[in-house]
């Protein structure tokens, strides 16, 4: 493997403390998870004298800042520039927490963002582990996050959207608010639209309970950037904008391999030179989703596998059996119509 290959699949913890997994992030209001925020934030509250010293070690142990950024690598391929971010973040909120120890005073650190990039490229995968980093240190109150559209916002008459959107914001404060395709938030061609009176009640949410609330955007870069263009108030309290780029071939591969372990199946040596050549073909053509594209081609391929099994006549099965995924599993997708050669293993 060559340097540039290490770098782009390393660890991302802080190499502190032994990484380990961690419940389930739960994504209604009032989730909370175990070695929580509210304990680390009330031990950071009890100030230090100048000579003192804090145990940098144990502080990260017990929020277990490590073991989440080891869990967001082992559960997302790539994105080191992303992951690297994360890290950043987490780390300048708990060194802000030991500082307000010593009253080193400083501004709570704005926490809005704005993620952009195509589907299926891990935008809510990290805004969930995001949202359970801010709880464990202490900027937020509840581990959740509430996940909303355009449609979840905006009325279809007039004097509905506010409520709708007051609505939203009560169920998401003290935790994380992510808006998918927040540029459709406002369609500026529409002057009948109501989009705009939920920018407006967002803009004063953001900027007057921006301790309890943080908002995260996603969407594609450039329609984002659009949509800043036209909301310059939005664009202003947006702190960190996070791209998401696109995974390669060779990510995708190990993103279905990974998939498939966790679900306890595997790729003969055929399948998987079958299932490059799908991911090369599927990469061309319209639509194509990222990971997203990748689960939903297993799971046909998972359809096929059972089809096979069962019409094969066969009256025993073993386990072998069972979780092999063979090459005519994948390459009876619609993808390799018109594809006249498959590239050997």
């Amino acid at each position: 493997m060559s340097t540039a290959e290490k770098d782009r699949h390393q660890p991302l913890g802080f190499s502190m403390v032994p990484p380990g997994r961690e419940p389930g992030v739960q994504t209604e209001p009032g989730a909370t998870s175990p070695g929580s925020g509210d304990a680390l934030g009330e031990r950071l509250a009890a100030p230090l004298g100048d000579d003192d010293y804090v145990d940098l070690e144990a502080e990260l142990s017990s929020a277990n800042v490590d073991g989440l950024l080891a869990r967001l690598d082992s559960e997302l391929v790539g994105l080191v520039p992303v992951k690297t971010r994360i890290r950043e973040i987490s780390a300048l909120l708990l060194i802000d927490r030991l500082r307000a120890r010593y009253r080193l005073s400083s501004a709570r650190p704005s926490l809005h963002m704005c993620f952009t990039g195509s589907p299926g490229t891990g935008k809510t995968t990290v805004a969930l582990r995001m949202a359970e980093l801010l709880y464990r240190l202490g900027y937020l109150r509840r581990n959740g996050l509430i996940s909303v559209t355009r449609d979840d916002l905006v009325g279809q008459y007039i004097g509905h959207t506010a409520p709708k959107t007051r609505e939203i914001l009560k169920r998401a404060m003290g935790g994380v608010l992510f808006i998918d395709e927040a540029y459709y938030l406002y369609r500026q061609e529409n002057e009948r639209d109501y989009g705009q009176e939920t920018i407006e009640i967002l803009l004063q949410v953001m900027e007057n309970d921006r301790d309890d609330l943080v908002v995260i955007l996603a969407g594609y870069r450039d329609r984002m950037d659009a949509f800043f263009q036209s909301n310059p108030g939005m664009s202003s309290r947006i702190a960190h904008h996070i791209d998401f780029p696109d995974y390669n071939a060779d990510e995708l591969m190990s993103i279905a391999q990974l998939m498939l372990s966790e679900q306890g199946y595997r790729l003969s040596e055929e399948a998987r030179a079958a299932m490059s050549a799908y991911i090369v073909a599927r990469m061309g053509q319209p639509r194509f989703a990222n990971a997203r594209s990748i689960r939903n081609a297993l799971e046909r391929a998972r359809l096929r596998q059972a089809d096979r099994l069962v019409s094969s006549g066969a009256r025993r099965l073993d386990k072998a059996a069972l979780m092999a995924i063979e090459a005519d599993d994948i390459l009876r997708s619609r993808v390799f119509d018109g594809v006249k050669e498959i590239p050997p293993a």
